[in-house]
């Protein structure tokens, strides 16, 4: 047998640079790299050997990396990933959120993060945690919740079976998510000799399982004897490329399809068929139908709370859910008749199943009725308006603004509810939403990883001042690697989501709003200098007049744009939504939190278990 001498870092990336998917293209596009003691002299120098053919990319927080990296796999849809190394302790730990992230959302992403000596030696090495009991533990071991596959290496010859297990469920569309790959650092040192055919070039090809005769015998009655169905389309309808699918799905049988955050482009804004997004951020058309359907089709979702209106949203006595999704945990929840099969498959085997079947269509008043409560908000205010703008207003400047190939994305606060309810998605994939995990600091990275998978598009990164507080620093990374995208900060001046939340849940305005924490002095953060302080063309727009100018200027710029608007707080879309289950206390001296407990109690009734 053909060996080669390579040390176990080595034959890491070199496993990884032949690994490639169907289209041709390396699946794991390259690493992103903060170094430490724990990976510096083992992967760093594995990596610089091969820096002209497998790139390297640093960044400025381990989190933010590895939420470039995830970001990256989803607008891809999960055809191309990318892997994320760091050294031990902190910086392996940082980490931990965005594979929780990767793992909410089933997203491909490779973590590496350095570990203990295998040897223990020299233990306790620098930023080594012990357990007093446990010799094994190190705190790579937080990631074993949320990683779909973990391992750690303690000798080399152990990637032989790691690697191909790793590549086996970031390229599994039902098993499909992060994967930790702890590397002890002793270890990432340590030659072995390996086969060269463990090096061969090696293609992965997307699974596509075909429904079980008998579930699709059963989904094809229930839909046919079905009066009033629904599809709810979610993420896994655009990463099994099923887009046209459902498209003719739903006309061949004139059924009316709704959007969760992941699902939400699948069909385009005007199709007559698309009634908007579902749930707890919905548009009132959709949840109107929702809410009559005897027959829930979803396709590609896990029915998460806010798509379900924290499952008090279907209110048909008389309602199932039937569940088309390659992933049996979630095609059995809440006693489904499940569907298992690939998305693109499931859709056409129905589709062929059900020729000559087709309902009533549903009334376009509901679409216009619709459509026109967004306008209504989006509009520009009139000129001679002094009050500070809605973060309505602002989407719809940028709505205004943007053109076919344009990517709008968010992740978390005022702007993934309200751009549910109020973007217009024209195309597959134009709207790039993180709402499984609704995790702070994602939208900039993303923002960096959408455009390394897409440089052709537009994107338009749109958060709040609080998320921009809680992790800033790859602007500086996108600054430094060219990376044009276009971030919209909204200043509300603190937490207004959930400032909102809060007196809706009848508790008093506190600790979310700069004005309403505790604090010696004002805030003052002026976030046009701070952004420009690391090198993005940043300024601050007075006016949704101004925004507009300033967003057609920024397509003329090289590298970042960031433009600040000041917002109201306070104001939100009435129109639409749902109610959410959010627990409001039984017992409070204040009678706006007592009356928030009846009108809880009495949403508590609809709710339903099974």
């Amino acid at each position: 047998m053909k060996t080669v001498r390579l040390t176990a870092a080595q034959a890491l990336v070199r496993y990884l640079s032949s690994q490639f998917n169907e289209d041709g293209e390396r699946f794991i596009a390259g690493c992103w790299a903060i170094f430490g003691h724990g990976n510096v002299a083992g992967i760093g120098e594995a990596l610089y050997s091969v820096r002209d053919t497998f790139p390297t990319w640093r960044g400025h927080n381990e989190q933010t990396m590895a939420h470039a990296a995830i970001a990256y796999a989803k607008q891809l849809g999960r055809r191309r990933a990318m892997a994320v190394t760091s050294s031990i302790g902190p910086g392996a730990t940082n980490m931990v959120t965005a594979a929780a992230l990767a793992h909410v959302n089933r997203l491909p992403v490779l973590l590496i993060p350095g570990d203990i000596f295998a040897g223990r030696g020299p233990d306790p090495v620098l930023q080594q945690v012990e357990d007093f009991n446990d010799g094994t533990v190190s705190v790579n071991d937080c990631f074993k919740p949320v990683s779909r596959y973990f391992d750690r290496i303690t000798r080399p010859e152990q990637l032989l079976a790691a690697l191909p297990r790793a590549m086996r469920i970031m390229t599994d569309p039902a098993d499909c998510g992060p994967v930790t790959l702890a590397m002890c650092q002793d270890v990432q040192a340590e030659a072995f000799d390996w086969p060269a055919s463990f090096f061969e070039t090696k293609t992965w090809r997307q699974r596509r399982p075909e429904p079980d005769k008998h579930e699709l015998a059963a989904a094809v009655e229930a839909i046919r004897t079905a009066r009033n169905p629904i599809i709810v389309a979610g993420g896994g309808v655009h990463y099994s490329g099923a887009c046209e699918a459902l498209k003719l799905f739903a006309e061949t049988l004139t059924i009316p399809v709704t959007e969760t955050q992941a699902g939400k482009s699948a069909l385009p804004w005007d199709h007559p068929l698309n009634l908007g997004p579902i749930g707890v951020t919905g548009a009132g058309s959709a949840n109107e139908v929702a809410g009559k359907a005897d027959l829930v089709i979803g396709v590609g979702t896990r029915f998460q709370d806010f798509t379900t209106g924290s499952w008090a949203l279907f209110k048909n006595p008389d309602r199932r859910i039937l569940s088309l999704n390659v992933q049996p945990f979630d095609g059995c929840k809440h006693d489904a008749l499940p569907l298992i099969a690939d998305a693109l498959t499931g859709l056409q085997a129905l589709t062929d199943g059900l020729k000559g079947h087709s309902f009533e269509a549903p009334s376009a008043s509901l679409k216009q009725g619709w459509f026109a409560a967004v306008d209504a908000v989006t509009a520009a205010p009139q000129p001679d308006e002094n009050a500070l703008p809605t973060d309505m207003q602002v989407i719809g400047a940028v709505q205004r603004a943007a053109r076919e190939n344009t990517v709008v994305m968010g992740a978390a606060g005022t702007m993934p509810g309200e751009l549910h309810k109020l973007w217009k998605a024209g195309r597959p994939m134009s709207y790039h939403m993180e709402y499984g995990y609704s995790c702070m600091g994602y939208e900039i990275a993303a923002g960096i990883g959408i455009k390394m998978a897409e440089p052709e598009r537009d994107v338009i990164v749109m958060l709040g001042d609080g998320s921009y507080m809680m992790a800033n620093s790859e602007l500086a990374t996108a600054v430094t690697m060219g990376i044009k995208i276009t971030v919209v900060i909204t200043d509300n001046r603190g937490y207004g989501c959930i400032n909102r939340l809060q007196m809706a849940t009848g508790g008093a305005e506190f600790n979310n709003l700069f004005d309403h924490s505790q604090h010696v002095k004002p805030s003052q953060i002026d976030f046009v200098a701070h952004a420009g302080s690391m090198g993005a063309d940043a300024r601050k727009a007075g006016a949704i007049g101004e925004l507009e100018a300033a967003l057609a200027e920024a397509r003329n710029l090289e590298g970042p744009a960031v433009i600040v608007i000041d917002t109201d707080p306070y104001p939100s879309t009435e129109a639409g939504g749902h109610w959410w289950d959010v627990a409001v206390p039984e017992v409070s001296e204040r009678e706006q939190v007592r009356a928030a407990r009846k009108i809880y109690e009495s949403n508590l009734k609809a709710q339903r278990a099974e």
